[in-house]
């Protein structure tokens, strides 16, 4: 109901149901009407229904166990609508964070793609784009997420396996052979190596006579959530934020339309948080990076407008819209009121999304269709500004063509053929979704003091404390699961005896190692050995010394000094990090 604004109050002062949990005051003559008027409908419809036919459960829920009112009315739901929604465009950015949304432009549909040889991936880069996508996103391997090059024994079996491998400048090259940088953005994957392969790309629009203030792109270079969830880190948490706070400095000054961290609750949801604790942990990530920069001596508003972050989209629709609009009020006063950003850019919370591979299953693979459209329409009622849609045989292995350009016209449907673009936060005004919003907010909320409580984000990652709320989020589901308690179609439902799923997969060729270690050993044989070691002693230096690491590490690139070579010096340098066990 994007004009209803029934039930909704003017500044008429805090009230319940409100964010921050108010109290109600005198409580309106229409108010009491409707309250009388539902207690009569339970005594007399409700009962009457129930007694024909039972409910199908005593208690409804939201995937993450958010107790579901039978129907929400303005008695339940009282809201300062300027205070609390506002128009699209405006503060606290509710209901979007542009005043046209997607009226004016369409949010950028991209598809995460790499797997095999630099070549191989360069080819799936040109079918995407010529099949209408918008920008890139870069899925690296394993080795390369680690920090370790494709000749290294610790990649053995891994190389090019669930993405592309980059060892040195010369991948980058193959990589986006006939892409213009300065024309198509690019998002990248990767946290603990992130400013190595920032840097590449950096060199590579060098080299190619690009000026820095033209090229565009994300890089996710998220390290908190490393730590929480992913566990692909380089050195541990505390170097880690020097690093990434070294980048966001950097590209402050030099890279004005670069995203230098893309604040990632993805990962932390497909490790099994609820969607509360993904808002959570996600934005106190978030302001631990603002806090960091903001005592290395930067304005706040200088790199503020460049921060992105990076929502799931679960398979429960409502929660998931209420999530994403929840973040953008929450990230809104939070900029404004406890670091004093003064610029509106600065308080907007720019998203990608991508559909919950975790929610995605090897049973009947078809239904994953079904599941990733519902998601994508999820993202975008929510108001995410870029987005990426899971192919149905991701379960298996990496997607083929055929299943990557499903995947990407169920984009394409949503936005041309559903209507839901053509008006704004068409579901804002909503009485349950607002109450849904209310009430995950709260419920951040709630975490993000306990993470204050204990002296920010990297002590409480050192203290385990995310990691041990998403374990047991994660085990209460699977019991619930495991107890039919959650539906599951086609797992622990709805299941064919004689099930057989057959699907066509993507193989990768174990070639691939060899090749790109042929590769490798070739530019290392070409390159001046000389070199090498000065640009990586001036790396070593500067990290001993606490200057800015880009400067260093692009020059490094230039002469090709691998991303392991520059990774062995970040951790001699700083040192390594082992998870401590948690029970």
């Amino acid at each position: 109901m994007a004009s209803d604004v029934t039930g909704f109050v003017g500044n008429s002062g805090p009230v319940e149901g409100a964010p921050g949990g108010a109290v109600e005051g005198d409580v309106p003559a229409d108010v009491a009407a409707i309250r009388e008027a539902r207690a009569k409908w339970e005594k007399t419809q409700v009962a009457r229904a129930v007694a024909k036919s039972p409910l199908r459960a005593p208690t409804f829920s939201t995937l993450s166990d958010v107790e579901v009112p039978d129907v929400v009315t303005p008695a339940e739901l009282q809201v300062d609508y300027l205070r609390d929604l506002g128009l699209p465009g405006e503060y606290p950015y509710t209901r979007g964070i542009q005043p046209t949304m997607y009226r004016g432009r369409l949010w950028t549909m991209r598809q995460f793609a790499g797997f095999g040889t630099p070549e191989q991936t360069n080819q799936r880069y040109h079918y995407l784009l010529a099949n209408g996508q918008m920008g890139l996103s870069v899925a690296f391997d394993f080795p390369t997420l680690m920090g370790y090059d494709s000749d290294s024994p610790r990649s053995l079996g891994e190389v090019g396996m669930c993405g592309v491998a980059v060892d040195t400048l010369r991948d980058m090259e193959v990589l986006f052979d006939g892409i213009p940088l300065d024309k198509i953005t690019t998002s990248m994957t990767i946290n603990g190596p992130a400013i190595v392969l920032f840097c590449f790309y950096v060199a590579l629009a060098d080299q190619r006579g690009i000026a820095r203030d033209k090229i565009g792109g994300t890089i996710q270079n998220d390290c908190l959530k490393e730590f929480i969830a992913q566990h692909a880190w380089v050195v541990g948490p505390r170097p880690a934020m020097r690093l990434v706070t070294d980048m966001i400095e950097f590209a402050a000054k030099e890279l004005p339309r670069w995203h230098p961290v893309s604040i990632s609750g993805y990962h932390i949801r497909e490790a099994g948080s609820t969607a509360a604790q993904e808002l959570a942990f996600t934005l106190a990530d978030g302001i631990a990076y603002v806090q960091s920069a903001v005592d290395r001596g930067l304005d706040v508003d200088t790199f503020a407008p460049r921060l992105s972050f990076f929502f799931d989209v679960h398979i429960d629709f409502f929660e998931e819209i209420a999530k994403f609009r929840a973040a953008r009020r929450i990230w809104a006063r939070t900029m404004r009121e406890r670091f004093g950003a003064k610029l509106p850019e600065s308080w907007k919370l720019k998203t990608h999304a991508q559909t919950a591979g975790v929610s995605l299953t090897a049973q009947q693979p078809y239904n994953n269709v079904a599941r990733v459209a519902i998601q994508a329409l999820a993202a975008v009622l929510g108001g995410t500004q870029s987005l990426h849609t899971n192919s149905l045989d991701e379960t298996y292995a990496l997607p083929t063509e055929e299943a990557v350009t499903i995947a990407l016209r169920t984009q394409q449907i949503v936005a041309h053929e559903t209507g839901v673009a053509s008006t704004i936060d068409p579901l804002g005004g909503s009485y349950y979704v607002e109450w849904l919003t209310n009430k995950i907010e709260a419920e951040a909320m709630q975490y993000i003091a306990r993470i204050d409580a204990l002296g920010g984000m990297v002590n409480a990652v050192e203290k385990g404390f995310p990691q041990r709320e998403i374990a047991s989020a994660a085990y209460r589901f699977q019991r619930q699961v495991e107890r039919r308690e959650k539906v599951m179609v086609g797992v622990n439902d709805f299941v064919n005896a004689t099930e057989d799923a057959k699907i066509p997969l993507l193989k990768i060729d174990e070639a691939v190692q060899r090749q790109q270690t042929e590769a490798l050993g070739g530019v290392k044989a070409r390159r001046d050995p000389r070199l090498v070691a000065a640009r990586l002693d001036a790396v070593r230096e500067a990290a001993r010394t606490g200057a800015n690491l880009c400067p260093p590490i692009i020059e490094a690139a230039k002469v090709y000094c691998t991303e392991q070579e520059l990774c062995d010096v970040l951790r001699e340098v700083f040192g390594t990090h082992t998870d401590p066990a948690e029970f």
